[in-house]
C-alpha cells in the first residue's frame, strides 16, 4: 500500500474553525478543483459532476443567502445557534459548490433505460467521490474544510445569484480556509465489526 496515499486519507478531517487566510493561492485552489473534476470517476464516464468555486464577497454572499433562508423557517429562539454555525462558515476564505448536471443524468436514463432508476444514485456517488478528492487535496495543502448540505433550501437563490444553469442540481457546499483550530482525536469503532473477509 502507498504510505503517502493513506497519509493523505488520514489527514482529511472536518475542520470547522477556519479563517479568511488561505495557505495557497487562488490559482492553486482552482487547479485542485479542476484536476478533481477531470479525474474523479463517473458512471458510464458521464462526467456529470460540476463545481463552482466562490471566493471573496461571493463566498460571503453564499452564507448570507443561507442565513436569510434559514431565518425564515427556523424558530427565533433556535436561530442564534444556527447563525453562529453559518458565521463560522462565512469566516472562511471560500466555498466550493458541488452540482450534478441533471441534463446528463436524464440523457443517460433515456439512452440506457434498463438502468434508469440507478443513474440518479450513481450521480450522487460520483459527486461524493469528487467531494472527497477535493477535500483530501485541500487537506494535503493545509487548507481546512468541511462538508455542508443546505440544499435544497438554498438552491433557487444560489442559482439566481450566481447564474447557475437550471439543470445543475446542488449536492453539497464546502466552506474552506486557513486552519484556526485543528480537529481533535477521532474515535473509531472496532474495525472487525466493519470489515469482513470471506475466503
Amino acid at each position: 500500500m502507498s504510505k503517502t496515499f493513506f497519509e493523505a486519507v488520514k489527514g482529511r478531517r472536518s475542520v470547522y474553525a477556519i479563517s479568511k487566510e488561505s495557505p495557497i493561492s487562488d490559482e492553486q485552489i482552482q487547479k485542485i478543483v479542476e484536476e478533481a473534476v477531470l479525474h474523479s470517476p463517473t458512471s458510464f464516464n458521464s462526467q456529470s459532476s460540476r463545481a463552482v468555486v466562490l471566493l471573496g464577497e461571493n463566498h460571503d454572499k453564499l452564507w448570507d443567502i443561507t442565513a436569510e433562508t434559514l431565518r425564515k423557517i427556523v424558530p427565533t429562539e433556535q436561530f442564534e445557534g444556527t447563525a453562529q454555525k453559518l458565521s463560522s462558515f462565512k469566516a472562511g476564505y471560500g466555498s466550493v459548490l458541488f452540482f450534478e448536471d441533471q441534463a446528463v443524468v436524464k440523457q443517460l436514463q433515456e439512452n440506457f433505460a434498463l438502468y434508469a432508476d440507478n443513474f440518479p444514485i450513481w450521480a450522487n456517488q460520483s459527486s461524493g467521490i469528487l467531494q472527497y478528492v477535493v477535500w483530501t487535496a485541500f487537506a494535503e495543502q493545509g487548507v481546512g474544510a468541511s462538508l455542508q448540505h443546505y440544499n435544497p433550501l438554498i438552491d433557487d437563490e444560489v442559482k439566481s445569484t450566481f447564474g447557475i444553469p437550471a439543470e445543475w442540481k446542488l449536492i453539497a457546499q464546502m466552506p474552506f480556509g486557513g486552519v484556526v483550530t485543528p480537529p481533535g482525536e477521532k474515535e473509531f469503532q472496532p474495525i472487525e465489526e466493519r470489515v469482513k473477509v470471506i475466503k
